[in-house]
């Protein structure tokens, strides 16, 4: 079948756009999905708030589409095309775009991709939202590593991206894995957002890779544990700081350093040969999930985060982490879903560090400062942290510092979710967390947050593909001050069949 081009996807989708807000028909929607169904989405949100900032959780975990800015919102339209992981051969595609007021873009392509699967094998070209392994996106804090917090990286992408078992196993043992290298896209927001002087970077660019392996068999026992290992990279481009430029290498053996990540050479700073070229970090996955055949089941995980080596064996322990267990429960009308989690960044490998010297020869490895670094702008993407948000993204500093000042924290989070009916469903966010700043940075005294959500949904059953959701939100304790906001979007949904 002859699929529809891009330009006409994109005239459909701006018709489509026209004929939602002046309400008239649209005669190619249709309400099921077949193998060559175009999906596509039209949305409009506005967030109003009052005291410090818009509520945390009306900032984030939306993929770097909200601004702490208050009173602000989007107009979003996409289409998409989604791979048919039933088949041998497939292809995806997608265009999701977004304007914004009081928003850190204010216009931004979101989403732009094409994607093909042969077998298990798959290859990603182009920014597409993904969302960490193991975490709830809609009741989770966040993933340490990936969250969903910030806007996607242009990247090329190849593995496999959904478990697929082993030869000869009979489906008791899956393995998925992935290596992809993109860029970052925000070196115009940083020149413009950051302090003249203050650290800020351009043109850098980006490495991730990872591996998972899964044992057990849902169709024959209920008990499966997973295993894995996600690991990242900033690397090349140029850092601005005091009026002073490092410009870090990015020829081919620049590429492989990130692969395989070791120590730089003469061209990069010192501190970059005795240690890792490149801002390396990562985090360690671990699963245990309970599927019986009755409608419910239960998981608990375990992410453990580090930065260069100093994290990665067990040499100085592991007290940091995110803790977690995710209930689905049998059907009901109260609570569908609960999840709770437990964060520690408190140690990151302690308060001392020392590289080697021929006055003191013995090299310390601490004060691992997480998510930030002392070349590049840190683990973020337009100013919204990579990873689990309750590290203070850097969007929120005041003095316009691309920098994590609060990344040494214990919190406290609970997500509830469930269906009333077949129109509504509503979830709940609460986080409570103690705050320390940095090791370099400290706090006076230990600061208190408490960030809460409410939001519901309704789905009228008699107009299909459209849905409305209300969100009521609020902060309070000392690290982001007190504040009040409410969030109300409308979006249309649906398929086009062609």
């Amino acid at each position: 079948m002859k699929h529809l081009p891009y330009a006409s996807i994109i005239r459909h989708l701006i018709l489509f756009c026209v004929c939602m807000f002046t309400g008239i028909p649209f005669s190619q929607n249709a309400y099921s999905e077949n193998n060559d169904s175009v999906s596509y989405l039209a949305e409009v949100r506005a967030t109003f708030s009052s005291g410090e900032n818009t509520p945390f959780w009306l900032v984030n975990n939306l993929q770097g589409l909200g601004s702490p800015e208050k009173n602000n919102g989007w107009v979003r339209g996409a289409v998409f095309k989604k791979i048919d992981t039933q088949r041998k051969f497939s292809w995806g595609a997608g265009l999701d775009l977004v304007g914004g007021w009081n928003a850190i873009a204010p216009f931004n392509v979101h989403q732009l991709y094409g994607e093909v699967k042969y077998r298990s094998l798959g290859l990603l070209l182009g920014s597409k939202e993904i969302w960490g392994d193991y975490n709830n996106p809609r009741l989770s804090s966040g993933n340490l590593l990936y969250s969903g917090n910030a806007m996607p990286i242009p990247q090329l992408r190849i593995g496999i991206f959904d478990y697929a078992p082993f030869w000869g196993t009979n489906g008791w043992f899956s393995v998925k894995g992935y290596v992809s290298y993109g860029m970052f896209t925000d070196s115009k927001w940083q020149k413009s957002w950051a302090t003249p002087d203050t650290k800020r970077t351009e043109d850098v660019l980006f490495h991730s890779k990872g591996l998972w392996l899964r044992g057990g068999n849902t169709d024959k026992f209920p008990l499966t544990g997973e295993i894995g290992i996600e690991m990242a990279s900033q690397f090349g481009g140029e850092s601005f700081k005091d009026g002073k430029v490092i410009r870090m290498p990015s020829k081919f053996k620049d590429w492989l350093k990130a692969l395989f990540p070791v120590g730089g050479d003469n061209s990069t700073p010192i501190d970059e040969q005795i240690n890792v070229q490149g801002n390396m970090l990562g985090a360690y996955n671990f699963a245990l999930s309970w599927v019986p055949k009755e409608d419910w089941s239960i998981k608990a995980y375990f992410e453990h985060y580090f930065e260069d080596h100093s994290q990665m064996t067990f040499e100085y322990g592991w007290k940091d982490g995110l803790w977690g267990i995710e209930v689905q429960l049998p059907k009901n009308p109260i609570v569908s879903t609960f999840v709770y989690e437990y964060l520690n960044s408190k140690d990151q490998t302690g308060s001392v560090f020392n590289n080697t010297s021929e006055s003191i020869p013995e090299q310390v490895s601490g004060r691992d400062f997480y998510y930030d670094h002392y070349i590049y702008s840190g683990w973020e993407h337009w100013g919204m942290g990579i990873g689990n948000p309750l590290a203070i993204s850097p969007i929120y500093n005041k003095n316009h510092l691309i920098a994590f000042l609060d990344t040494r924290l214990t919190a406290h989070h609970f997500g509830i979710a469930g269906n009333p009916s077949k129109e509504f469903d509503y979830r709940i966010l609460m986080s409570f967390s103690r705050n320390w700043g940095s090791y370099g940075k400290p706090y006076p005294e230990v600061l208190n947050n408490f960030n809460g959500l409410i939001e519901v949904c309704y789905k009228p059953h008699k107009l299909k593909g459209w849905k409305a959701s209300l969100g009521v939100a609020m902060d309070g304790g000392q690290l982001l001050g007190k504040s009040f906001g409410v969030m109300l979007t409308i979006g249309k949904s649906g398929f086009i069949n062609f």
